[in-house]
């Protein structure tokens, strides 16, 4: 190796053949070597990069539109169940109206029926509350029209009426004895 870089000094010290490192005295042939080199490789390199981040790119915008599509799609369906959710919500809500106004008219109308039953009970607990109060003042007055009658008889009763009522009870009996022999 020693001998190489010896051979390097060797030629650029008789400036023949080499490369001369001094960027203002190397001349047009050197500056094109130089170039042609760095084209070269480093067109490669720079290809190389360019399309690694060229596919990096690509990849991340296949990505990036991929999962703009599955929000979208997710957009969608959550827009769906949204709409059907709204769609169940008015349903319950029509049937929970309907509901209370069936459940409201059953109940007036047995609030009504009570009523009607109420009163046609209380009417007939007050007919027969008067009937029982006719029963007993009708009672109450045969029983005193009684004891007057009683009370009248007594006074009048002496015994020779006694006799005749006697004696025109048995006067109809026998008549009536007799009459069926």
């Amino acid at each position: 190796m020693i001998n190489n870089i010896n051979i390097c000094m060797f030629i650029s010290e008789n400036k023949e053949f080499g490369i001369n490192t001094d960027l203002f005295e190397t001349n047009v042939l050197n500056l094109s070597v130089v170039i042609g080199v760095l084209v070269y490789y480093g067109r490669i390199a720079f290809g190389d990069l360019i399309n690694e981040r060229k596919n990096t790119i690509l990849k991340n915008l296949q990505d990036a539109d991929n999962k703009f599509r599955e929000a979208e799609e997710s957009l969608s369906f959550v827009k769906k169940n949204l709409e059907l959710a709204k769609t169940k919500a008015e349903q319950i809500r029509n049937q929970g109206l309907v509901l209370s106004s069936q459940t409201s008219k059953v109940l007036l109308d047995s609030i009504e029926e009570d009523i009607k039953r109420l009163k046609s009970s209380s009417l007939s607990s007050i007919r027969f509350e008067e009937e029982k109060s006719i029963n007993e003042v009708c009672q109450k007055l045969t029983y005193l029209a009684f004891t007057k009658s009683v009370d009248n008889l007594m006074k009048r009763l002496n015994v020779s009426l006694q006799k005749r009522i006697v004696s025109q009870g048995i006067d109809k009996l026998s008549i009536k004895f007799l009459a069926r022999k």
